[in-house]
């Protein structure tokens, strides 16, 4: 395969990059996931316990993708790494999530979170149209170019790390604190390790879903061999350490009944924080956050499809790119199908849904970087994961032990990813193999 890894002077930066990583990470997620953990884990310790455990497993994780992305230098993240390391039908199978489900489905959430949060603060709006026309107006965005898109996505991520970090702040100093204790307690040991736990950790990881997401664009990315690892990695622990105090907060400001169950727990935070008017800011503004996270998802995506088409004859009209480097048609392609899941699915299944078949292909992923040192110890490795092999088995734990009460808790949406697995494969088996030589 190419490696179309740019020179040092043209493409992002390094904090382009790093911006892109905790924007794929911060949306969705950590304002909307906490609702539905605060039923079966109702402490403190045990909720902060949760996001540590998912900010671990996701920084083990990204240190074995950073000794990858430096290794094998071409975007398309696992679509890529898989075929290289597998076999071109793991790596398309993985391709075909991301395409299909894997961008499309998150960007699908945050567009409902958008349209939810909003209608919150003017009831009288419709929460699916908000959904569908952010997305549009973001797809618009990204096709003027990858120039255009950079700036825009720098200015929404920071922006919105600011607004978290006033949000904390504003938490500790204005928030009148409910009884609710960080530190462990009588039966927080049986919290930890209980099935609530376990499945309460398929939403923390798809909060901390898009470590990786620097990957997916390394051909776009100054000297990739060493920004990529640091951007995952400087991303990764920046969104970790906002998490736990984001989540601190929400616990802090609002009683846990008032939490249970709402999709919108940053809006009833923040009303316990600010009062009415001042929640309906602050829940604006998380709106304009959520905008960055389907920005930072919109550029990821079609890059995957685009990878693949330059790869594969079937799929070769997704390899057209505009003169602004931007891939129109699986721009478009990946438009398509998150209007689709905006009209026909509900939130909770599609975030299990998407969860179990990602949380699959990082794990493949992360295995395969262990099994590419055993059968190719001579490959060049300009960054190394540190920890090894400590940090990578923590994360093949962790998310082992999250896919099988997934499974148990939630087989229909499992079934649902084996399923697009399975249709992935026949895809690939029915189609020409022949690769397509593109410039």
């Amino acid at each position: 395969m190419p490696d179309t890894a740019p020179s040092s002077r043209v493409g992002v930066s390094l904090l382009t990059a790093t911006a892109v990583v905790v924007a794929n990470m911060i949306g969705t997620g950590v304002f909307t996931s906490l609702g539905y953990q605060v039923g079966g884990l109702p402490s403190g310790f045990a909720i902060v316990s949760l996001w540590a455990v998912g900010g671990l497993c996701a920084f083990c994780g990204a240190l074995a993708y950073g000794e990858l992305a430096a290794a094998l230098p071409r975007s398309g993240g696992e679509y890529h790494f898989l075929s290289r390391i597998f076999h071109p039908a793991v790596g398309f199978v993985a391709g075909w999530l991301s395409s299909t489900v894997g961008f499309a489905a998150p960007i699908a959430l945050a567009a409902m979170a958008f349209g939810k949060y909003f209608t919150g603060i003017f009831p009288q709006t419709s929460a699916i149209q908000l959904s569908i026309g952010v997305s549009i107006a973001v797809t618009l965005v990204h096709i003027a170019g990858i120039q255009v898109a950079a700036r825009f996505q720098n200015l929404a991520t920071w922006g919105k790390v600011t607004l978290i970090l006033t949000f904390i702040v504003a938490g500790v100093v204005l928030g009148e604190g409910q009884s609710v204790t960080f530190t462990p307690v009588a039966g927080d040991g049986a919290l930890i390790t209980s099935r609530s736990f376990a499945i309460s950790l398929v939403y923390v990881m798809y909060a901390y879903a898009g470590w990786n997401a620097a990957t997916y664009i390394i051909g776009e990315i100054r000297e990739p061999k060493r920004n990529v690892p640091r951007a995952i990695a400087l991303g990764t622990a920046l969104v970790t350490v906002l998490y736990i105090g984001l989540n601190a907060v929400f616990l802090w400001a609002a009683p846990m009944s008032a939490l249970e169950g709402k999709i919108e727990v940053g809006h009833v935070a923040a009303d316990f924080i600010f009062g009415k008017i001042g929640g309906n800011l602050m829940s604006g503004l998380i709106c304009l956050g959520l905008v960055s996270s389907i920005s930072a998802m919109t550029w990821v995506g079609p890059r995957v499809t685009m990878a693949m088409g330059q790869d594969l004859v079937l799929l070769r009209p997704f390899a057209y790119k505009t003169s602004r480097g931007v891939p129109l048609v699986a721009l478009l392609f990946q438009l398509i199908i998150v209007v689709t899941l905006l009209k026909t699915a509900s939130f909770d299944s599609v975030m299990n849904y998407v969860q179990f078949s990602i949380q699959l292909c990082s794990f493949a992923t992360v295995l395969g970087m262990m099994i590419l040192r055993w059968t190719q110890p001579d490959l060049p490795r300009p960054v190394r994961c540190w920890g090894y092999p400590l940090t990578p088995l923590i994360f093949l734990g962790i998310s082992l032990w999250m896919l099988i009460f997934v499974w148990q808790e939630r087989p229909s949406e499992s079934l649902a990813g084996l399923g697009t697995i399975a249709v992935g494969l026949l895809l690939y088996f029915v189609s020409p193999k022949e690769k397509t030589a593109l410039p």
